[in-house]
């Protein structure tokens, strides 16, 4: 500072008296301070002191505030931070929760198709055993039928049985063009055995006249059998062993899953 009050000297008006002796060579220096200049310096200092003190006021301002914000910024990423970890942890627990419910749905459809085709390849099995009975059963049939004999008396049989069921006097019988000999052998008896069993029922005396189709014939396939018609043909009994046979296994089915599939 006193340099700098030096090189304002003019200003300041110091006054240099001349040097007179060697004595008072130090009372006399021009290097010595003046008394008016000694306030000036303090004021520089104190101004030079406030200064400071603002700065440093400004910098702690700065550094409060600096900590302030990043102190506010971290407090704001840890709230973003955990609402984006929540919203993450909701999305995978919904994901998790849809795949589940997928996973769920895809094995109960799994196990309902492996019942199912477990159910259908028991129906299918139980068919099957069904169906060979019914097939051993015709087998066993044809066998029995061979004999003349056997087979007169069971066409018989079903006649009456359709007769009884019409009670017509007109009858026409339908057979296999291969059994025409053995059904028109049987007509008499049978028409003979009606009335009798109508006699015996009722009392009353009611006879039947039978005549064999020669138009209309049982399919070769048939197993045998007749087909009882009358009023010109309106009205039918189908006493065929194929239809009595069917008859036969559909009212035995209950005994037959009883038998072999323990129901």
């Amino acid at each position: 500072h006193f340099g700098s009050s030096v090189g304002r000297s003019t200003a300041l008006s110091i006054s240099v008296p001349p040097l007179t002796t060697a004595g008072n060579t130090a009372a006399s220096s021009p290097f010595a301070t003046s008394p008016s200049l000694q306030p000036k310096m303090d004021s520089s200092a104190d101004t030079q002191n406030q200064i400071h003190q603002m700065t440093q006021f400004i910098l702690n301002e700065a550094k409060d505030k600096a900590e302030e914000i990043s102190a506010k910024a971290l407090q704001e990423f840890s709230i973003e931070k955990l609402k984006i970890v929540n919203a993450t942890k909701e999305k995978i627990r919904q994901d998790y929760e849809r795949k589940l419910k997928q996973k769920e749905t895809e094995n109960a459809i799994k196990r309902s198709t492996a019942i199912n085709r477990s159910r259908l390849d028991q129906i299918k099995a139980r068919q099957e055993v069904i169906t060979k009975i019914s097939d051993d059963s015709k087998a066993g049939l044809k066998e029995k039928l061979k004999s003349s004999g056997a087979q007169s008396e069971f066409i018989t049989k079903l006649i009456v049985q359709g007769l009884l069921m019409l009670l017509e006097e007109d009858v026409q019988v339908r057979c296999r063009a291969s059994d025409d000999s053995v059904v028109s052998g049987c007509l008499e008896a049978a028409a003979a055995e009606f009335s009798k069993i109508i006699s015996q029922e009722t009392g009353a005396k009611k006879t039947v006249k039978l005549s064999l189709d020669t138009s209309v014939k049982l399919p070769t396939t048939c197993l045998g059998g007749v087909v009882l018609a009358c009023q010109k043909g309106t009205i039918t009994i189908d006493n065929t062993i194929d239809s009595r046979l069917d008859l036969v296994l559909e009212q035995a089915k209950p005994t037959i899953r009883k038998l072999l599939f323990n129901q």
